[in-house]
């Protein structure tokens, strides 16, 4: 089992859920998925995450698909977790699990009940009670999700008294400042150093974040491979070059992050360049109309002529 520490960095790609057409579980594709992650360069994968639509998943479900991935990468790369719940109990009962599966640790939201600072403090110092001091875990600060906003402040503290949290999967927005403060903090030596990876659905504000200090992405795009060459440029000390790879996938990163159909332009892409079979989202969920398909065709043609003019071309 490769355990996540502070240390980890690059692409942690958040994983779909493939589906076959009828809705059930499709291991086939998690096979050729996981595959297709690892091809274009991830450096982790994250499963179980919203995006991976966990909550449409029964337990039995999310067990047998967890199993799939992490035989699949077969230590390869650390494999992540979602176990966020509405309750304690559950999110030890699946983080107990699938450790002893073997995955590299798992990913915890504040529950959607959370509001107050204090409420805040005292959920993740349950959240630390309940996994236990072995087990290394990564704290997603995503409002649009859980409608919890967790000021500087307050998720500093939360990282102080939390010495197995490694990992911020950072995606307030805007949060470049928070980025700023949390790094400026461990600087001072008020908290250990962690990881952050950057969310922001596909990488939106990948290159300022990776300047701000980011260790990377957490997130997902149907072309992971843009991620991984900025995330690449900016570690060599290229930034221009960073930033010409970023710009060159930026019109259909901004299409995939529309509210509402985002998944299902993910699925489409990535079914149509064969990591899936099917673009199924599990109901309930959105469908993608023939306009949307066509605008999603337009752009990934003028995606790949744009490589080829950017010099980016990969075949």
């Amino acid at each position: 089992m490769n355990k996540l520490d502070a240390g980890a960095k690059g692409v942690y790609l958040i994983a779909v859920t493939p589906f076959a057409e009828d809705g059930s579980l499709d291991l086939h594709s998690t096979d050729r998925m996981v595959d297709f992650y690892l091809d274009h360069g991830a450096n982790g994968i994250t499963i179980l995450g919203i995006m991976g639509e966990a909550e449409k998943l029964t337990a039995a479900e999310a067990r047998l698909f967890t199993k799939r991935v992490l035989t699949r990468v077969n230590g390869r790369v650390p494999v992540v977790v979602g176990a966020s719940s509405p309750g304690f109990a559950p999110m030890r009962e699946l983080t107990m699990s699938v450790m002893e599966m073997g995955a590299s640790g798992v990913m915890v939201a504040p529950a959607l009940s959370v509001r107050t600072d204090e409420q805040i403090l005292a959920y993740f110092d349950m959240v630390n009670e309940i996994l236990g001091p072995d087990i290394p875990w990564v704290l997603q600060d995503h409002p649009v999700s859980t409608g919890v906003k967790i000021s500087n402040d307050v998720l500093i503290e939360v990282l102080k008294r939390s010495p197995s949290c490694v990992m911020l999967k950072h995606e307030d927005c805007p949060g470049l400042g928070k980025l700023s403060a949390i790094r400026a903090a461990s600087a001072r030596g008020d908290i250990a150093r962690v990881s952050i990876l950057t969310g922001n659905g596909g990488g939106l504000f990948l290159p300022e974040e990776l300047i701000r200090a980011a260790d990377g992405a957490m997130t997902g795009f149907a072309y992971p491979e843009m991620m991984v060459g900025v995330c690449a440029a900016h570690a060599a000390g290229d930034i221009e070059h960073a930033y010409d790879i970023f710009d060159a996938y930026l019109p259909l990163a901004r299409y995939e992050q529309q509210p509402g159909i985002g998944l299902a332009v993910r699925k489409h892409i990535i079914a149509e360049r064969g990591a899936i079979a099917s673009p199924t989202v599990r109901r309930p969920g959105p469908k993608l109309s023939a306009a949307d398909i066509a605008d999603i065709d337009r752009l990934t043609k003028r995606l790949a002529k744009r490589l080829i003019s950017f010099g980016l071309d990969q075949g």
